[in-house]
């Protein structure tokens, strides 16, 4: 039995002397590492310094390509049925809507976005009550800590601010949308 072990033990001891050979050029090749602008190399040319290029020192480095963005898509010639694709799979976000449906969108958008604006509006409402023109009524626990007191100042006052942001960017989205038929 001793004898298997010997030749399995010299077989191990040989792989990983080739395994770590094999390395010693990866290594030996990727000794520098340079960072030029937004590109990092080993091999950044004769005068790395009159490139702007700067040796990066310590720790390993790995590089992650981020994906590439596609080109958009050919044009569809018309198909003869009104300017639909010819199948699902042909059909994309950007196929433009009749005037009728996008009637239909932009109402449905303008009845959402007013919701919202009254709801924001009654939370402006609230934030201003609490807040009380910057002198809202003490709670029993900050009769004698005037800092927490301040602090609750400071919130409710970020808050009315917080509320009056919403209420103008919703007026905004509003005034971007087309006027509402019958109006």
């Amino acid at each position: 039995m001793k004898a298997p072990t010997h030749a399995c033990k010299g077989t191990v001891v040989a792989l990983l002397l080739a395994l770590s050979a094999a390395g010693m050029p990866a290594l030996a090749q990727g000794s520098k590492i340079w960072r030029c602008g937004n590109e990092y190399t080993n091999n950044p040319g004769p005068d790395p310094l009159g490139r702007g290029c700067r040796e990066v020192q310590g720790g390993n480095l790995t590089i992650v390509e981020g994906t590439r963005v596609s080109p958009p898509p050919a044009a569809t010639p018309p198909t003869g049925n009104g300017g639909a694709a010819a199948t699902p799979a042909a059909r994309n976000g950007a196929e433009r809507v009749g005037a009728g449906e996008q009637r239909q969108r932009d109402a449905e958008a303008r009845r959402i976005l007013e919701q919202e604006l009254q709801r924001a509006q009654q939370r402006l409402e609230q934030a201003r009550a609490d807040y009380a023109d910057g002198k809202p009524p003490r709670l029993a626990n900050e009769r004698t800590d005037g800092p927490r007191y301040q602090a609750r100042v400071d919130e409710l006052r970020a808050r009315v601010e917080r509320a009056e942001a919403d209420v103008a960017a919703l007026q905004r989205e509003l005034a971007r949308l087309p006027p509402a038929e019958g109006r």
